[in-house]
């Protein structure tokens, strides 16, 4: 009986090590795959995004093909249009900073610099003057040669980069097309595949997840519209030349905690330094941010996005840093989506484990009434 079980035990103990080993295998193949998986992951994402309105359509009385190219024909006009209004926009506002350059470099090195080293008693302007700069450069001419050789080499192969950016960006429509036509058929078969004594419980734990990133999704992605549109306005309206960009660059950014304001108020307040050196404008930009923090706090958040990922901020940051360090760009795309799906798995396992005999140990045998004089409530 004991050597029947210690075989058990191997056994058990060599499937979890042969599953684990295939876990390990799939991360790393996924890593080696990210350049290529970016747009499969992108196109997924919109298609799981458009799936209810197609589902909708279907119930409506319209087929699943009418039903895919309506959604997306809105999906493609939509991005058309943003295309259209943003395009013409940032490029304006990169042509005012390019031109701005050099304001903000004297601001820098004028005003900045001495003030810095006037409060800390660092010498940092000789450490920024071109004279020096030009010494450092000859005395350190071969090191500066390969940097210059790796960089040109960079630039080369970022030619090809290009070129699968350019091929990604074609495939996306092609691709997130198909991911709307075939979703609830891939569903379907990734459901068949799933065993029949775990169904429920993975049926349960894909609810909850396509709950949590549907809602939480559409939600943070209409806060980061409504909030950069205030916060472009806003800055214009203050009189900064790079305005739009700006607030641009603090609407994106805030799906990461508290970078998207801080980004905004660091970039809001130098620009207003090197454009008009006052405390008015400075105080503007300030105002812009506060009312914007007030209404996403307050009205954006809750009624759009509220708790529905259920992550502390430290761990959304966690989660887009991390995911950027290890797989690049898809990484920070998928960050938030799988920090969502592994706090429901998380929370699922919280329950199983508060229900177990581990958490509670063993239960006491109730007592049972006999009837004898010792009985609660007897007086005699």
């Amino acid at each position: 009986m004991d050597a029947s079980a210690s075989l058990r035990e191997i056994a058990t103990f060599l499937r979890r090590l042969q599953w684990t080993l295939v876990a390990l295998a799939v991360i790393w193949l996924l890593w080696l795959l990210t350049p290529v998986l970016t747009p499969f992951a992108l196109s997924a994402l919109l298609g799981w995004l458009g799936d209810p309105l197609v589902d909708r359509l279907e119930r409506a009385g319209r087929s699943r093909n009418t039903a895919v190219a309506l959604v997306f024909s809105v999906m493609i006009l939509a991005m058309a249009l943003v295309l259209v209004l943003l395009v013409p926009m940032i490029e304006r506002q990169v042509v005012t900073l390019v031109d701005s350059l050099p304001s903000y470099r004297d601001w820098f090195v004028r005003t900045a610099l001495p003030w810095v080293e006037a409060r800390t008693g660092l010498e940092l302007t000789s450490w920024l003057d071109l004279n020096r700069l030009i010494e450092l450069v000859r005395e350190h001419w071969e090191r500066a040669g390969g940097i210059a050789a790796t960089v040109l080499g960079y630039v080369s192969r970022s030619g090809f980069a290009l070129l699968g950016w350019l091929a990604n960006l074609v495939l996306i429509p092609v691709l997130t097309f198909f991911f709307l036509r075939d979703w609830d058929a891939l569903v379907a078969r990734v459901a068949s595949l799933v065993p029949r004594s775990h169904i429920d419980a993975v049926t349960r734990l894909a609810r909850e997840s396509s709950e949590v990133l549907s809602g939480f999704l559409r939600g943070q992605f209409l806060v980061m519209i409504i909030l950069g549109v205030f916060y472009g306005a806003g800055l214009w309206l203050v009189g900064l030349d790079l305005g739009l960009l700006i607030g641009l660059i603090a609407g994106l950014l805030t799906f990461i905690p508290y970078l998207g304001p801080a980004s905004g108020i660091v970039l809001g307040a130098i620009a207003a330094l090197v454009q008009y050196g006052d405390w008015q404008h400075l105080a503007g930009v300030g105002v812009v941010f506060g009312i914007g923090q007030i209404i996403e706090s307050y009205w954006l958040t809750p009624k759009l996005v509220g708790d529905r990922i259920g992550l502390h901020p430290m761990a959304v940051i966690f989660a887009v840093l991390a995911g950027g360090h290890l797989f690049g760009f898809l990484g920070m795309l998928l960050a938030l989506p799988v920090a969502a799906v592994v706090n429901v798995l998380l929370r699922y396992l919280e329950e199983r484990y508060t229900h177990s005999l581990l958490y509670t140990g063993p239960q006491p045998a109730p007592q049972i009434y006999t009837g004898h004089d010792d009985a609660p409530g007897d007086d005699r």
